[in-house]
């Protein structure tokens, strides 16, 4: 953890530790840490105070809601987080491996999309259908990609216009689900925002059961959004190439 986020952690109280690194950290420095002798999860970025503000109340409900979800741990004055850093209880458990687990897996990202029907947009971000017409979300920057790439992502959005929103998780992989026998939890809440639940959908096994038809649309839609949220990487190069030709 930097500088800045040792001396933001000290707003938890005197008797928070660092432990260690934690793998996973893309866009944040993320850290294990002990907050009065609990071990918890230090998370360190640079979103706004409104991006922080809108995941955290999310998370609030969700956990509310009796799903299993990392709560965040106010400051010693009650604040959810300061100077962009986020502490967070730790979630144990470990990643799905059967095609029950991912059954699991998706029943609980239903749970998720009929509690936050309704749930306002992260503020600076944009669903795939906004993407129709408008070039920029939160990561994305369509201008930076090739007009064909671009002509493609669209028409696979296009296909989800009409379609209910609400919360979607934006990254449910193994990574961060954390099952156990009683309960599935979901951690990493970086990418959520609002969107076309079946976008998370797109699961091994096809554990949510979507027919064919809806599949191919949920599938290709991921695809295109994954391109699109890390262009240029090996990876979102990779994505694109499953995206259809127009």
């Amino acid at each position: 953890m930097s500088p800045v986020g040792r001396e933001s952690l000290r707003q938890w109280g005197e008797d928070v530790t660092r432990i260690e690194p934690l793998a996973g950290g893309v866009a944040n420095d993320v850290w294990s840490v002990r907050v009065n002798g609990k071990l918890a999860v230090g998370r360190l970025g640079t979103r706004s105070d409104a991006d922080l503000a809108w995941e955290t109340e999310l998370l609030k409900l969700l956990d509310r809601e009796g799903l299993t979800v990392p709560v965040p741990i106010p400051t010693t004055d009650g604040r959810l987080f300061a100077d962009g850093l986020m502490v967070m209880t730790y979630v144990e458990g470990g990643p799905p491996e059967t095609e029950a687990d991912w059954r699991r897996v998706a029943d609980t990202l239903r749970r998720l999309h009929l509690i936050t029907q309704g749930w306002p947009q992260r503020p600076g971000w944009r669903s795939s259908t906004d993407l129709l017409h408008a070039e920029k979300g939160t990561r994305i920057d369509l201008d930076a990609m090739p007009p064909e790439g671009v002509a493609r992502c669209r028409a696979a959005w296009a296909r989800l216009i009409g379609r209910q929103t609400c919360v979607v998780h934006g990254d449910a992989n193994p990574r961060n689900i954390r099952m156990t026998a009683n309960r599935v939890g979901l951690i990493d809440w970086d990418e959520s925002h609002v969107d076309v639940p079946d976008l998370d959908l797109v699961l091994p096994h096809n554990a949510a059961g979507l027919d064919s038809g809806a599949h191919d649309i949920a599938a290709q839609a991921s695809a295109a959004w994954e391109a699109a949220v890390c262009w240029d990487d090996e990876y979102s190069i990779k994505r694109l190439a499953e995206v259809r030709a127009i």
